[in-house]
């Protein structure tokens, strides 16, 4: 029987242990030829053939280099390393909440890397650049690139409050606002105001392989309104509410995102203010967290914190940590006590 080519590069005792972890030893498993993926662990190996697993470990070791090395003189495929902003806004917001949910501060910190990137490279004078590469951004971004950066920076704010993050937040939404609007019909379309000339500037509701940029605009303006006590936000989020009402109702399984915008539009999410002291160290989120709440948002302030929006001023800190539990634009008096507010989430939830 012909051997093959992988198997005459390797020892008879490489081949041995790489070809059961990778299954050559099986029929080729796709159009004739073998799909590589794990089919036997090292401990199974090792026992099989009577060797320690680390010798296991060794001998696949030097066989992969050496199939790495016939395998880097073919010439390479090309290589996509391009740095989307809209992409990275959907990681961003995903890890953010698998932070929070699975207590993962590696999470949160992989997060936080992303989206300084983004400020520091896709941010240029109050727009955003749809890709990066090699140090270079450019390209005027799209309505996708600002919901989800938006999106995703309500999300990093629960994770941690900064005051820069907040302003970048507004400034996010207000361009987005300004640039992408349909101020006649209500929408946004999906490539800017000063963008190059196009045969059809389009405007689409449905959601496909991602989110539809429309839904996730008018979800994340409703949140940040409620937030920010920004009315005009919840206001265009109506107005983008309106125009796609015919879309939905004809297709709501194409409009998902746009009808969880509608959701918290007629049920406002509840949005939990935390004013923290040093010493709680974020013990009032956690114990949030672990209740079952999807809809609600939870913010922890700082107590010292200096320059807050009009809407969060009046959430005064107290002498100890105290949190506010709002309902759309109506709070409730302030919370002095971490059982007081689980009490309180619980019967709300």
């Amino acid at each position: 029987m012909e051997r093959e080519p992988q198997q005459s590069a390797l020892t008879a005792e490489e081949w041995s242990v790489f070809s059961r972890r990778f299954g050559f030893d099986e029929a080729p498993n796709f159009e004739g030829a073998w799909h590589l993926h794990i089919y036997q662990p090292l401990e199974q190996i090792a026992k099989e053939q009577e060797l320690e697993v680390a010798e296991v470990e060794r001998r696949i070791d030097a066989a992969r280099d050496k199939l790495l090395a016939i395998r880097s003189r073919r010439v390479w495929p090309g290589l996509d390393d391009k740095i989307l902003t809209s992409w990275n806004a959907l990681a961003i917001r995903g890890l953010a909440i698998a932070a929070r949910a699975l207590e993962r501060a590696d999470f949160a910190a992989a997060a936080g890397r992303a989206l300084d990137f983004l400020r520091a490279q896709a941010w240029r004078d109050g727009r955003l650049l749809a890709t990066s590469k090699d140090g270079v951004s450019h390209l005027n971004a799209y309505l996708d690139d600002y919901a989800y950066l938006a999106n995703a920076l309500i999300e990093m704010l629960q994770v941690r409050w900064r005051e820069d993050d907040v302003r970048w937040l507004r400034e996010v939404l207000d361009a987005m606002l300004q640039h992408f609007e349909d101020r006649e019909l209500g929408g946004f379309y999906f490539t800017s105001d000063d963008h190059e000339t196009l045969i059809h500037r389009s405007k689409s509701f449905s959601d496909d392989a991602i989110p539809a940029g429309n839904g996730i605009a008018a979800g994340v303006l409703v949140r940040a309104g409620y937030l920010l006590g920004e009315t005009r936000w919840l206001e265009a989020a109506e107005r983008a509410l309106r125009a796609a009402w015919l879309a939905m109702n004809r297709y709501p399984h194409g409009h998902m995102s746009l009808l969880e915008a509608l959701d918290e539009y007629l049920n406002p999410p509840e949005i939990v203010i935390v004013r923290e002291h040093s010493a709680e160290r974020g013990s009032w989120q956690r114990e949030l967290g672990r209740l079952y709440a999807p809809r609600r948002l939870v913010f922890t302030i700082p107590a010292d914190a200096q320059g807050l929006d009009p809407a969060l001023t009046d959430k005064k800190a107290g002498s100890s940590t105290r949190a506010y539990v709002c309902r759309g634009s109506s709070c409730s008096p302030p919370v002095e006590s971490l059982p007081d507010l689980v009490r309180t989430a619980q019967a709300r939830a």
